[in-house]
């Protein structure tokens, strides 16, 4: 889990967008309107009081989630993902625990998080169960109990259905015509003088104060946030220290590298709830280095489009390090993947095979250390080896029956092009079947096909892979394209599965059934 929604933009303002939906539909609305909302600007109870259904919501975030997949800066990075889902499904689960994740939004919502190539600290929830990270705030967290602190806290967003109850506030404004508002902004940011007009003729202070989620939304989400997390076995800490690191980075620097705080402002009286909270708490311990958190933490802001002079800097950082002693040196190890990556990024193997041989040798010097973090360095030395071409050594480096989905995901790769295609369909098979949502994996699937020569199958992982990225229109295009195929094989493909050929044509009907809603949903706003 590469950006064309608005190319050559930044998914940042993709937050500043979203966000903006709550102003431009208040100012958008006649005087008269506008009046008649203005009561509705006032607080509502807490707890889900939205008359928005969750059916409306699924679709509005549908519709930002297909636009962002299709952004160039959308990242489908297999280790990153990997890491952020291993920290996002055990909130999940305790959130269901709770019982703050109900059945309905457990099978309605999305919950999908959907990250970005994006320098900036930031982090948001948008409608139907999305949420959006930005690489920049990866990188800057330094324990995965900071980060469940920021995903626990956005997840409460979602569960509390604070996106729908703010649009309540707006005047009961249709979701359909909201999503054309965020679709019309993201347009209009192609043009940097069209979105400063927009937001001159929006009127900015006017704009902010419908931007940001009520302090008592802010509230509530830190609370269960908190207890969401710390049920997942997260280290409270972590929700404190988080708060500590965005309000010293506030302080020293407002140069717009923190967008997070302007949509959720931290506050004296959040900030001491959180202190009393963990204070009280009896999980509560110092959070230790984790050398898997600092890898992953390095890889985030090298792919985070840093520029070659930041690459660089990183490289000759990595060159001068010498860890010495034998207490563990984490900052030595995300120097050194820094540099290995940066290195890899600017196509200088020699480098890159050195820096990354460093690692390795550095983090087997503690043989009680996470497993995990010689698995996370020798994924990194299998990557160098891949983009070097050299296939035989990348396989090498990679256990092919490693249950994860860097392994899959490269691993595939690997068999595909040493003719292997039947043993990356059998890993892959499984793979979607379970994880259904997985474009690449359907992707490397339709590919793994193709080389096999089984063209019907391929173009129907094609279809697939358009349905998980929510683009139906594209999806219907390859089904159709599928049953072309069965009806008219291509000499020499052989006989058609009876039951491929059945599937394809279920699928087309259910995908033609969502490009007419959609159609609908357009005729209707």
């Amino acid at each position: 889990m590469k950006h064309t929604f608005i190319r050559n933009r930044p998914l940042a303002q993709v937050q500043c967008a979203v966000a903006a939906i709550f102003l431009i539909a208040f100012v958008a609305l006649p005087a008269s309107a506008q009046t008649r909302a203005a009561p509705a600007a006032q607080l509502p109870s807490l707890g889900d009081g939205s008359s928005m259904s969750t059916s409306a919501e699924r679709r509005l975030g549908e519709r930002i989630a297909r636009e962002i997949y299709r952004d160039p800066d959308y990242v489908d990075d297999p280790v990153l993902v990997e890491y952020v889902q291993g920290i996002w499904q055990p909130l999940l689960e305790a959130a269901r625990q709770r019982g703050e994740l109900t059945d309905e939004l457990d099978q309605r919502f999305a919950w999908e998080v959907l990250m970005g190539r994006d320098r900036t600290i930031n982090a948001f929830a948008l409608p139907g169960g999305y949420l959006g990270l930005h690489l920049g705030l990866l990188g800057v967290v330094t324990s995965g109990d900071e980060l469940a602190s920021v995903l626990g806290h956005e997840l409460s967003h979602v569960t509390q259905r604070h996106i729908a109850r703010m649009m309540e506030q707006q005047g009961k404004i249709s979701p359909l015509l909201i999503g054309a508002m965020v679709l019309g902004v993201l347009a209009a940011s192609k043009s940097p003088d069209a979105a400063n007009a927009l937001i001159v003729g929006g009127q900015a202070g006017a704009v902010q104060a419908q931007l940001n989620f009520s302090r008592d939304m802010e509230r509530e989400a830190d609370r269960i946030g908190f207890g969401v997390m710390t049920q997942a076995g997260f280290d409270p800490v972590g929700f404190v220290s988080m708060f500590e690191k965005l309000q010293q980075a506030s302080r020293i620097s407002d140069n717009g590298s923190l967008p997070y705080l302007r949509s959720h402002p931290l506050t004296t009286e959040r900030i001491a709830d959180m202190q009393t909270r963990v204070a009280q708490d009896p999980r509560s311990l110092p959070i230790p280095p984790n050398a898997v958190h600092a890898m992953v933490a390095a890889r985030a802001r090298v792919l985070g489009t840093p520029g070659v002079d930041m690459l660089r800097a990183w490289v000759g950082e990595a060159r001068g390090v010498n860890p010495t002693g034998p207490a563990l040196d984490i900052r030595a190890i995300g120097v050194l993947y820094a540099g290995a990556l940066a290195a890899r990024q600017q196509r200088d193997f020699a480098t890159a095979r050195a820096l990354a041989g460093r690692l390795q040798a550095l983090i087997a010097q503690y043989p009680t250390l996470d497993p995990a973090a010689a698995r996370t360095s020798r994924l990194l030395a299998a990557e160098i080896e891949w983009g070097a071409g050299d296939v035989a050594a990348t396989a090498a480096l990679l256990d092919l029956h490693a249950p994860g989905r860097p392994e899959l995901v490269l691993g595939t790769q690997v068999q595909i092009h040493q003719g292997r295609a039947k043993d990356a369909i059998a890993r892959l098979q499984p793979w979607v079947a379970l994880h259904p949502r997985d474009g690449t994996a359907w992707q490397l699937l339709a590919s793994a096909y193709q080389a096999q020569g089984q063209t019907v199958r391929a173009v129907h992982a094609e279809a697939e892979m358009q349905v998980a990225r929510l683009d139906y229109n594209g999806a219907l295009d390859r089904f159709r394209a599928a049953q072309d195929l069965v009806r008219h094989p291509p000499p020499g493909s052989g006989p058609v599965d009876e039951i491929e050929a059945s599937i394809i044509d279920t699928r087309t009907r259910e995908v033609q059934a969502r490009v007419k809603a959609q159609a609908l949903e357009k005729l209707e706003n």
